[in-house]
């Protein structure tokens, strides 16, 4: 019977320290694994801001800087001149930006084609493409499925539809 309880006293140190070695090779294994991916999917700054003045409104989805450069906001498209609703959406815009300090925040793509800034806008704690989206004054234009605010855009465009809210007035 000593015998026996001296192989169970034996058996269960090596099964306990064999856990601990599991249990330490697992602890191990998740520092790393941290250690690697916190870089890969954590940032530690926020998107940064930048502020200028507008000089001009050129349409609902576009404007031009007291530098001279052009910014096409990022997500939306509006009706181009001549277009049925443009000149209300050029209006709308101006109300909300002409003349004013703006803050600018960039996404994925940082020009298009036309050599134009593109960029998400905001006044007065006010998110401006957005903010045309949801009356009804412009179309989500999603370029890039993974950019910042794209679901939201959409989400807010089938809120204008279901309102009939400007373009979607019937």
């Amino acid at each position: 019977m000593k015998g026996f309880l001296k192989l169970k006293l034996q058996l269960q140190t090596k099964f306990k320290s064999s856990r601990l070695v599991v249990l330490a090779i697992l602890l191990l294994g998740l520092a790393i694994g941290l250690g690697i991916g916190y870089p890969l999917w954590h940032t530690t700054s926020a998107p940064t801001m930048e502020q200028v003045l507008v000089a001009r409104v050129i349409d609902g989805d576009t404007i031009e800087l007291a530098d001279g450069s052009r910014v096409r906001y990022l997500g939306i498209d509006t009706p181009e001149l001549g277009e049925p609703y443009s000149a209300e959406a050029s209006a709308r815009n101006r109300e909300l930006v002409g003349g004013k300090v703006v803050e600018l925040q960039s996404g994925k793509r940082d020009c298009d084609e036309y050599g134009r800034l593109l960029r998400y806008v905001y006044v007065d704690g006010v998110f401006v493409n957005a903010e045309l989206v949801s009356q009804g004054y412009a179309r989500a234009y999603i370029f890039d499925p993974d950019e910042r605010y794209s679901q939201v855009l959409v989400q807010l465009e089938q809120y204008a539809k279901m309102r009939k809210r400007g373009l979607w007035a019937e």
